[in-house]
């Protein structure tokens, strides 16, 4: 369960039982703040509304909401109310999913009352957002030290700036990435494709274990078969593209952690040139490979994002399904990081990919060649957020705000729309 930030005293309260609340109540420790906002199930359209506002007021710098405590307004006192517990997490959800704007991602946890099984209390947690500012009815919503607000178009202004500011951060780490590409010169015929990760709180150590210790190697392999599950394979089909990351096979030091690559992606990142699949007289350019910093970042590279096709043809063509098919992979690793660190923090993200200009799409989703859309820049760039708690629920969400403008610049989204729909 997601702790409860009650107060400085108590940042890390997690309630497990309906005598936790009581004990809260009586000790006077269960009162309306910034981060914590207390009620009684929502029964109509309009405590529907009202419970999108709090939820979108608390998507800022993230909050808690808990079901089934009563206010005596008059005497400034809260008790416990249990409410019908089914459909009660479902509908809190969709109301954030629906009513909010954008959709907003929460978690939520029951707490059964003793003496009734089936009532009781709902905890809701509403994770800080990567694209707060939420909107309800068109008004955007803050909260301040008690109650919730309208924003103003200044407040407004400011929260996107600093959304941006975070992405331009990404960004930068991203374009580093690109700078560093092992991959130039005459052995480079290819468009290639980076993913990254970064948490914006995590300590310096967060995946030191898995990074560092005796059998590293071992274990970001294991680390890498966690996202081949029989689900996300099946989710997936029709969208592998080679080199995939169980073919990054070896495993190397690098500067800021560990590393699992290709064979031809040596110590150093030294690109090892070998003769191609089909012509001994050109280069083997296709290498994969996941790095995975002890600061609990991780880098995705691969440098078979185009190729050509065995039809006699020399022209490049651009794979879609690669972007697609590693995105949602390395958010499912992003997402099996967080767990292994014990980190429930917000995360930057961003993807790129480079050697594009004048490339179409090849789909593999209609077997063929897509639209004549020829992008149009050499360099495809895109930064966004996310929460532990949308890496759960939402990653087709966070994958689509990625690779989404890309597809469609290409023309290919709709082929594409299944594996990034949640």
């Amino acid at each position: 369960m997601t702790p409860i930030y009650l107060s400085a005293q108590n940042p890390r309260w997690i309630p497990k039982t309906e005598t936790d609340l009581q004990d809260a109540i009586s000790n006077g420790l269960l009162e309306e703040s910034h981060y914590l906002d207390l009620k009684e199930a929502p029964a109509t359209k309009g405590d529907n509304k009202e419970a999108a506002r709090d939820m979108a007021s608390f998507a800022i710098d993230s909050g808690t909401l808990i079901i089934g405590i009563a206010e005596d307004k008059t005497n400034r006192t809260f008790s416990l109310a249990p409410q019908p517990l089914s459909g009660l997490a479902e509908k809190m959800e969709q109301i954030a999913r629906s009513v909010c704007d954008p959709a907003l991602t929460v978690l939520t946890s029951e707490i059964p009352s003793d003496a009734d099984a089936t009532q009781g209390y709902l905890v809701v947690h509403i994770p800080a957002s990567p694209v707060s500012p939420h909107m309800v009815d068109g008004r955007y919503y803050g909260r301040g030290d008690k109650t919730k607000h309208i924003l103003s178009d200044a407040d407004v202004v400011r929260l996107h700036e600093r959304r941006r500011s975070a992405d331009r951060d990404a960004l930068a780490l991203l374009q580093e990435e690109i700078d560093n590409d092992p991959i130039t010169g005459e052995h480079r015929r290819q468009a290639h494709l980076f993913l990254l990760a970064q948490p914006l709180a995590g300590p310096s150590d967060m995946l030191f274990e898995l990074a560092s210790g005796q059998n590293w190697n071992h274990n970001l392999a294991l680390f890498i078969n966690q996202v081949f599950t029989i689900e996300l394979n099946s989710l997936l089909q029709g969208t592998d593209v080679s080199p995939s990351l169980q073919d990054a096979g070896n495993g190397f030091r690098r500067g800021d952690g560990a590393a699992r690559a290709s064979s031809n992606l040596g110590h150093g990142r030294i690109f090892i040139p070998t003769s191609g699949h089909f012509d001994e007289d050109s280069v083997n350019e296709d290498a994969i490979e996941l790095q995975v910093h002890e600061d609990g970042g991780l880098r995705l590279y691969t440098s078979r994002f185009s190729d050509t096709l065995r039809n006699g043809s020399d022209e490049q063509l651009l794979f879609p399904a690669a972007a697609v098919n590693h995105t949602r992979r390395f958010l499912a690793l992003v997402l099996i990081a967080a767990e292994h660190a014990g980190y429930f923090g917000n995360w930057s993200l961003a993807l790129g990919a480079t050697g594009l200009q004048g490339f179409r799409a090849y789909t593999q989703a209609t077997f063929g060649i897509g639209p004549q859309a020829r992008y149009d820049k050499a360099t495809y760039t895109r930064a966004t957020g996310t929460t532990w708690a949308e890496l759960n629920n939402a990653p087709a969400a966070t994958a689509r705000r990625l690779v989404g403008p890309l597809l469609r610049a290409l023309g290919v989204e709709e082929a594409y729309k299944t594996f990034l729909t949640d």
